[in-house]
This record gives C-alpha cells, structure tokens and sequence, in this order.
C-alpha cells in the first residue's frame, strides 16, 4: 500500500462536559492551514506567474494535493505538463507549479473554479455539459465488484485513518484495487482536498487513468468530489454518507457507478449497478 504523509495534529487542553461531571482533560486537532497554489508558465515567450487558488488545507501531501487540484479543475492534461512542483523557501504554505514550456493552462477553468463550490449558482444542466467538454477519459465497463466485496471496504479501512481517529476531524479519501486492496489513502480537513491529495499521487506517479479501481470517501458524495472522480478515469465511487442529487444526476450522465450510505451489511445503488455482482 502507498502511504500518505501523516496529517499534522496539535494538542490543547479542553473541558470535557457529561450528565453527571465535569473535567479537565487533553485532546487533538487538527491542522488547518491555507495553502497557495501557484503556477509558473510561458506564454507568447514570456515568463508568467498566477495564483490559481488559496484553499483550507491539513499540512502534508502538498505536493499531490496541487498538482491533483490542477488536473482535476482542467488547468492541464497530464503529467507532462509539469516541469517542477516546489514549496516556496520565502513564504509558508505557498507551492509553487512550474509548467513545461509547451504547456498552455486552461485558466478559463480556473475564473469560474470549475463548478467545484456547493453554492456556486449555477444549474446542473450547465455544470455536467461544460464538464463533459474536458473530461480526458472515456470510462470503461471492465470493472465488476461483488457486493461481499462493498460489504468489507470499511472494515479494510479500520485502523489506515490515524489522525481520523485521534481529532474526528478529517475526511478521507480511498482507493481499493477490485479485488479489495488498499492501495492508497489520503486525509484532509477538506473533502476535496483529500481526493485532489489521492488524484494528484497518481498523477505524479503516472498512473492515471484509474479504471478498475474503487474509490472510498468517508462522507458524502457531493457533484464535485464525483466530477473530480470522473476527471480521473474512476469506475465506482462508493460513499459512507449520501449522495447529492446533481452527484447522482452527473454519476447518470457518464455511466459511473455510484454507490452511497455504505454499511458492513447494506448500502444504495444510485448508478451504475451492471458493475456490482450478487445483486
């Protein structure tokens, strides 16, 4: 199993309040820092910089969680169009992307933050049609899980979330091999951030796209998280919490399988169900 870089935690002091008494004891967070994406690139000869987005992080991957957030919003394509990622030696919590000189960002996508805000307003028609125009691969049907399989996903996971399980704090974002193996996990304060931090690992390692691959997220399945599925090549996104009506509406529209409200012994079939077994 890939390993994530741990999630930072501190430690404060808090009063903990029952029915029946009242104490003083200690306890976790955790970290949450903004972090600065910015990109480096050439255009018409000329050296260019740009602030493509400040999101609320926990501190690590954050190599994997920029370049997972430039592929996912449609900014670039693939790995190729990364020369360098670095963290800036002058201010905190700043990374730095350095495109390859060929490389011509879509920045379009970056003005409207590609439909990611659960407010951003504008209609679901809207949002999966202009999704649809940069999605860089078609999924295919080669994927078949049994619904046993599904049933145990949270149990594989027990024990893999530390710093889940010392703060509460932090969402997670899974990927399983079809046959069940961890093969990588990733936890952040942001929902998103978690599965841009998972995305960008195989992007940097050039392992997209993840076709026969299960992706796990600890909550809810919102319209982003599945568009940022999507932009990954992912076949069955199974979720602990519920889907949003627009996620299952865009899960319909390109035939990924979407499972949500996932238990040790049952959980909802939105989309998708040619590729679970058993049913």
């Amino acid at each position: 199993m890939v390993k994530t870089q741990p999630a930072s935690v501190v430690s404060c002091r808090i009063t903990k309040v029952n029915a029946a008494t009242t104490s003083e004891t200690g306890d976790f967070l955790a970290v949450e820092e903004p972090l600065e994406i910015r990109i480096a690139y050439q255009e018409s000869g000329r050296a260019h910089w740009k602030t493509i987005s400040v999101t609320m992080r926990t501190p690590g991957n954050d190599r994997e969680l920029a370049a997972g957030f430039l592929f996912t919003e449609g900014i670039i394509q693939s790995i190729n169009d990364i020369k360098k990622i670095e963290s800036s030696v002058f201010e905190e919590n700043l990374v730095l992307v350095t495109l390859s000189d060929s490389c011509s960002p879509n920045l379009h996508t970056s003005e409207r933050n590609f439909y990611t805000t659960s407010s951003c307003g504008v209609c679901g028609k809207t949002s999966i049609d202009a999704i649809t125009t940069v999605l860089p691969f078609n999924l295919p049907n080669t994927l078949h899980v049994n619904r046993e399989l599904l049933f145990t996903l949270g149990a594989r996971l027990s024990g893999q979330q530390n710093i889940f399980e010392e703060t509460g704090g932090l969402h997670a974002a899974s990927l399983f091999a079809h046959e069940g193996t961890l093969l990588h996990l990733c936890e952040d304060v942001g929902r998103h951030n978690a599965l841009d931090k998972l995305i960008g690992a195989a992007l940097l390692a050039d392992q997209l796209p993840l076709a026969g691959k299960i992706l796990l997220l600890s909550g809810r399945a919102s319209f982003e998280l599945i568009q940022k599925a999507l932009m990954a090549g992912i076949e069955l996104v199974a979720a602990i919490g519920a889907p949003s009506s627009l996620a299952v509406k865009l899960a319909e529209a390109h035939h990924l399988t979407l499972v949500g409200f996932l238990k040790n012994d049952r959980f909802n079939v939105y989309t998708g169900y040619h590729r679970i077994t058993g049913l």
